[in-house]
């Protein structure tokens, strides 16, 4: 029965003195014989058959020995554990995602494109964040808050879903997205505040210094980690529309300024990462997944239920029964 599994012994060293049964058995097993006296008869048709009573005496040192088994398992204090847990997650950490929306965004050195790649792994990794708070701050040539900080995953997951292109005045505004990330995160209470800052070009655009941006990060101990996308070399990008309506791509240098995205992080104590391919891209969430987990607090109760009083009562019936039969039922044979 599985709620054996749950039985534990408080006194466990006083069960070797069940090994005293055996030998107990056996000393009852010869005494038996030795109590008998012998008689040599030429006929014992006189005497008729044995009583079956008679054949049954060694049901009383039965009993006696299961009575001192019992006591024995009770002296050694069986009880059965049961445990119940209370987590506790109210040290939880608040990110907010910073995405670069841009028309390059739609490069295809990741596929089906930067944009697309981005949003399922993002996606993913909000699966794993079940304790914290996430909010969507995308940006190009201006910034957005497309989704305060929330617990609602089905929330931000479709928020992700529903990024796209050309929402956003055309540019890249480094320095916008990473203040309107800050801005969603100076009111937390959150004991960690972190920003997930991701673009795949340089910063030409805005009226926010990211230098500046940098620094209200540090003051309010907001760390970044900031993300590059993009191949090395040259990439299948959008450059114009053709007369159809669809985007015409021709393979342009990437350009991603490292230099700043590496202080971004550093100031902030953050980190860097580069990702030139789905894989790559994936690897970072999942590292960055790693370095910051959400404290937990587990609480454990535990419930005993004592069985040793059961034991002692199973070993005073079991003595009273043999006391019983023996001045009763096998009286005559003592």
């Amino acid at each position: 029965m599985r709620l054996w599994n749950n039985i534990e012994f408080t006194n466990p060293g006083f069960l070797w003195f069940l090994l005293i049964i055996p030998l107990l058995a056996l000393w009852y097993f010869l005494s038996r014989k030795r109590s008998g006296a012998t008689l040599t008869l030429s006929n014992t048709a006189a005497f008729g058959t044995p009583s079956i009573l008679s054949k049954l005496k060694p049901v009383l040192n039965i009993l006696r020995l299961l009575a001192v088994a019992a006591l024995i398992i009770a002296l050694a204090r069986p009880r059965i554990t049961s445990v119940s847990t209370k987590t506790n997650t109210n040290k939880g950490i608040d990110i907010v995602m910073a995405i670069d929306v841009s028309a390059s965004m739609l490069a295809q050195d990741l596929k089906p494109n930067r944009l697309e790649a981005l949003k399922k792994v993002a996606t993913e990794f909000v699966n794993q964040r079940v304790n914290d708070r996430i909010g969507i701050v995308i940006y190009a040539g201006e910034s957005f808050t497309q989704t305060p900080i929330t617990s609602d995953k089905r929330i931000v997951k479709k928020t992700i879903h529903d990024i796209t292109w050309g929402q956003l005045e055309g540019g890249t505004a480094i320095g916008m997205g990473l203040g309107s990330a800050v801005n969603r995160l100076k009111d937390s209470k959150a004991k960690s505040k972190v920003i997930i800052l991701l673009t795949d070009g340089v910063n030409n655009s805005g009226f926010v210094d990211p230098k500046t941006a940098t620094e209200l990060a540090k003051e309010l101990g907001i760390k970044t980690y900031t993300i590059g996308i993009g191949t090395k070399g040259t990439a299948p990008s959008p450059v114009a529309r053709g007369a159809n309506g669809k985007l015409i791509y021709k393979n342009v240098p990437v350009e991603i300024d490292e230099e700043l995205l590496e202080f971004i992080a550093t100031e902030t104590e953050g980190k860097y990462f580069r990702a030139t391919d789905n894989k790559k891209l994936r690897a970072i969430y999942n590292e960055i997944n790693k370095l910051e987990k959400t404290e937990i607090e587990e609480f454990k109760y535990y419930n005993y239920d004592e069985k040793y009083r059961s034991l002692v009562i199973l070993a005073g019936l079991l003595l009273l029964l043999e006391m019983t039969l023996k001045f009763t039922i096998f009286r005559s044979f003592i």
